[in-house]
């Protein structure tokens, strides 16, 4: 199975649920250790080898790291380099009895833009098979040249919860884009990266449980 390694940040919470959940307490981890496999990673901001995901020990989060997330225009910049994109393939082993939602996605990087230079962040999930979510996006504006954080959140009422007993891998689809607008992309470069300034950043997901029903 392919095993990348990667190194960029972004936070995702997930709500572990049911369609009709037992009277359980929220917010508890399940004993057994959960285990993800990386399917697939596929796209520009996620070459072969720059993809890492780890759970944590207490099972209430798991991290993705990411090396080469950066877009850009200007100076030093090829043409397709404006737009990069990665898309997330994992199936998560969680122990019987429980499953989970996407409930909030916390991402952070660095952008550099000159004066009249735009930048985006999107992203969106889903389970196989379901339909999507729609992309939440988040925009900065030049000039700009400092660490960024945004967070995507979902209402209680609109998660998308994983079935309670399939097997479905979870998607995670992210884009990073910057527009050279009124900047002189001869003489600058901006960029936005999903990365930290030293270039050593994590993607965090966070879990919240709940029970599936008992058959």
């Amino acid at each position: 199975m392919f095993r990348p390694v990667m190194t960029v940040s972004a936070a995702v919470a997930l709500l572990a649920t049911s369609f009709s959940p037992e009277a359980a307490a929220e917010d508890v981890p399940p004993p057994d250790k959960i285990v993800i496999d990386v399917v697939s990673v596929n796209g520009s901001g996620c070459p072969a080898g720059t993809a890492n995901v780890t759970v944590s020990p207490d099972n209430t989060a798991f991290t993705v790291s990411y090396s080469n997330y950066i877009a850009q225009v200007g100076v030093g910049a090829k043409p397709t380099d404006f737009r990069k994109n990665c898309q997330l393939s994992l199936n998560v082993h969680v122990p019987q009895g429980f499953t989970y939602a996407v409930a909030r996605a916390d991402y952070r990087g660095f952008a550099r833009l000159e004066k009249g230079a735009t930048g985006l962040e999107r992203a969106n999930y889903y389970f196989q098979g379901m339909t999507q979510t729609a992309y939440v996006n988040h925009h900065f504006t030049g000039p700009l040249n400092d660490n960024w954080q945004t967070s995507d959140t979902t209402d209680i009422d609109a998660l998308i919860y994983h079935p309670c007993g399939a097997k479905r891998n979870f998607n995670i689809n992210t884009e990073l884009r910057v527009d050279a607008g009124t900047s002189d992309t001869t003489r600058t470069t901006s960029l936005v990266a999903m990365d930290s300034t030293d270039g050593n950043i994590s993607t965090l997901y966070h879990f919240a449980w709940k029970q599936c029903p008992r058959r």
